[in-house]
């Protein structure tokens, strides 16, 4: 299986014709076609769905077209690291996090980077704690912000000097706006708005002191944002992280923090054994720089 192959594949699937494939990459149809054919054949299995007016996925199509797109992208990353001269200090950085003002800190490292190495670029990519271990794992980032509740052990790691403080997005009119803190209590019979991360967790259900089967969640989710707009429609409460969602001025909601008080740490992490070029490993010493 061939890069080249990988890029016919996925022009395949994005135009959901051959004819039209093969007219964006300048080749021949039935060179393409034979191309397709070779690496069904190599693969054992039917990637395509080949009707009347268009072209759809198998199953097996659907995963190598995720796996196609993320083989691209690596392989798009290393062209680039090798081909950035020793002398020049340049390149990409990719850096993937959950929601959370400690981003402030990251954001302060990678000014005082290109201050002084202004060829280097910077990419950030927000998602919940499984897809940017999943992304970190396949090397397509190069670190991951992390929050509790998550096992770092099989990464190297520093603790970023910041925790975040648990508690409940609300609507401002909310009967439950007039408290200073929430209890367990007062949630038990709310309909909640979890993230997905959470669900499960010690840290969160030994705080509720019952299992998250006897709350009643009525959607989940892996950006706060996007939770933030279900309580504004009065869909639920939805647990999160303070200082995440503006709710000054004339906002809508609230926060309310939990209490017993319930805070989590952050960590920016890479792979253990991770050799990187020359512009991270800059970014990792002014990062440690900023944390001293």
């Amino acid at each position: 299986m061939e890069i080249r192959e990988l890029k016919y594949f996925l022009a395949v699937t994005k135009e959901q014709s051959i004819s039209k494939a093969a007219k964006a990459l300048f080749v021949t149809q039935p060179n393409l076609s034979r191309q397709m054919q070779n690496l069904e054949k190599e693969i054992g299995k039917p990637l395509f769905i080949r009707g009347a007016k268009k072209i759809t996925l198998t199953e097996t199509g659907q995963l190598l077209r995720k796996r196609a797109e993320e083989i691209i992208e690596l392989y798009s990353q290393t062209q680039s690291e090798l081909n950035t001269p020793i002398t020049d200090i340049s390149g990409d950085i990719y850096i993937g996090g959950g929601e959370s003002y400690a981003m402030g800190l990251i954001a302060k490292a990678i000014l005082n980077v290109q201050l002084k190495y202004p060829k280097v670029r910077f990419h950030l990519f927000s998602g919940d704690s499984s897809t940017i271990s999943e992304k970190l794992d396949k090397g397509l980032i190069d670190f991951g912000i992390f929050i509790e509740p998550f096992d770092i052990s099989k990464y190297d790691y520093l603790r970023l000097p910041y925790t975040d403080t648990w508690g409940v997005l609300m609507l401002a009119d909310s009967p439950l706006a007039k408290k200073k803190y929430i209890v367990p209590e007062d949630l038990w019979d709310k309909p909640l708005i979890c993230s997905e991360q959470s669900l499960g967790k010690s840290i969160i259900t030994d705080w509720f002191i019952r299992p998250f089967e006897e709350l009643s969640i009525v959607a989940t989710y892996n950006l706060l944002y996007n939770a933030s707009l279900l309580v504004e429609e009065g869909v639920g409460y939805a647990i999160g992280l303070d200082k995440i969602i503006n709710v000054t001025g004339n906002s809508k909601l609230c926060f309310r923090p939990f209490y017993p008080k319930l805070i989590s740490h952050l960590d920016i992490a890479w792979k253990k054994y991770q050799v990187f070029p020359k512009c991270t490993e800059i970014f990792l010493k002014i990062l440690k720089e900023c944390l001293e």
